[in-house]
């Protein structure tokens, strides 16, 4: 993956800036409507690892450590469905964060829709259906754009 690709934030820095100006306003929009930073960091997390994206996987990891999400909660994130370690709000917003990640696949389902409705207000479904729109547009922009990941402490020049 030497392959030098064209950095979208630094050759159209004002579609960049807006897409983070979007992404604030979402993390906001998440805080008004009861969506704290342990449940927010999950979805992050989760999209960015079904989207094999994993510079926003570290950036969420960290965030989710400074949340205070410890590490075995973090290793269980792709095996949610088979792990006790997540509350029924958790799980719906995996859930949710995996529809809406592979949206291709027939969208959000009456079933999964219904189920994470049923968990969550209508403000709360709409703060995390918008927070899995935001991870999932910059994992694609990180993604095509081959942003590299290097060990802790090497020198990143992205």
């Amino acid at each position: 993956m030497s392959e030098r690709r064209v950095h979208l934030s630094k050759t159209e820095p004002s579609a960049y800036q807006a897409l983070e100006a979007f992404s604030k306003t979402v993390g906001e929009i998440c805080a008004a409507n009861g969506i704290d930073d342990r449940l927010k960091e999950i979805v992050m997390i989760h999209c960015s690892q079904l989207n094999g994206c994993a510079y926003c996987t570290r950036i969420h990891v960290d965030r989710a450590s400074e949340a205070g999400i410890d590490t075995d909660t973090l290793t269980q994130i792709p095996t949610w469905r088979e792990s006790g370690v997540f509350s029924d709000r958790e799980r719906a917003a995996l859930e949710l964060a995996e529809a809406f990640t592979f949206i291709s696949e027939g969208g959000v389902s009456d079933e999964v829709y219904n189920r994470v409705g049923s968990v969550f207000t209508e403000k709360e479904y709409a703060a995390l259906s918008w927070a899995c729109v935001s991870i999932n547009a910059f994992n694609r922009i990180v993604v095509a754009g081959r942003y590299p990941v290097k060990p802790r402490g090497a020198a990143v020049s992205a």
